[in-house]
């Protein structure tokens, strides 16, 4: 197994891609710790995994984030996948401030405060993997809102902390990945955009795989199977930079 001995902390564990991840490092050989904010979709996932460790913990929060990988101790691989609050559907030039900022504000400085505590620990036994996972949008995609400034702020981050980390013995790698089918529900989307409906996601899922060199969504299984690729081994030499998981749709 790729992951066996290795402990992994996954923060938005309760999610779709959060879940499907966890179960996936599990079954690799990982100890798994979940981490979100609501207990209720962390014990579901939970219940799937042998042993694992469940902590509600705002990511938001710096304090909360340190005190629980103290009690974590040490840590191989972290795995940010919380939700930013991205509003999507609308112009940038009709969007309000709050809503166009809260993916930037809330998706950096998540992804440094869980970054940040994890590279502390792991720099200081030379060796782990942070990974985090975003949609690419960053290369220019319309009717995002602040997605695409806030995958920019993830795809940099990532990069000067590989640049910091690397001679320390611990990498940063990102996904990019979006467009999945099993994961864009009306519930889910709706959060987003409150104007969709079931022939308007399946629109824009059929528009996606159109955009695609392989003209086809990726799949779950495929996300997570990349995910525990990356946070082998097998990876030691991959660090400060974002595997394209989409399909194609945005240069490399």
């Amino acid at each position: 197994m790729l992951l066996t001995d290795k402990t992994a902390v996954i923060y938005g564990a309760g999610g779709s891609i959060g879940g499907a991840v966890a179960r996936a490092f599990a079954a690799e050989g990982a100890r798994v710790h979940l981490v979100g904010r609501t207990r209720e979709t962390l014990e579901a996932v939970a219940s799937d995994i042998k042993d694992a460790e469940v902590a509600v913990v705002d990511a938001l929060d710096e304090s909360a984030v340190t005190e629980h990988l103290a009690r974590v101790g040490d840590i191989d691989i972290s795995f940010n996948l919380v939700s930013r609050g991205d509003v999507q559907g609308m112009p940038i030039t009709d969007m309000p401030v709050d809503a166009f900022l809260a993916p930037v504000i809330n998706g950096t400085r998540a992804n440094f405060i869980t970054a940040r505590a994890a590279a502390r620990r792991m720099a200081e036994r030379g060796s782990g993997v942070v990974l985090t996972l975003n949609s690419g949008s960053a290369h220019g995609s319309p009717m995002m809102g602040g997605t695409g400034p806030a995958d920019a702020a993830t795809d940099s981050l990532v990069r000067n902390l590989a640049m910091e980390l690397g001679p320390r013995g611990v990498r940063a790698v990102g996904l990019w990945a979006a467009g999945i089918p099993e994961t864009l529900t009306i519930e889910k989307l709706g959060k987003v955009n409150p104007d969709l409906n079931e022939a308007a996601i399946q629109g824009i899922l059929d528009h996606l795989s159109g955009l695609r060199m392989t003209r086809r969504n990726p799949t779950l299984a495929e996300i997570t199977a990349t995910a525990v690729f990356l946070a082998s081994d097998h990876a030691a030499s991959i660090t400060g930079t974002f595997v394209n998981v989409t399909g194609g749709m945005f240069p490399g």
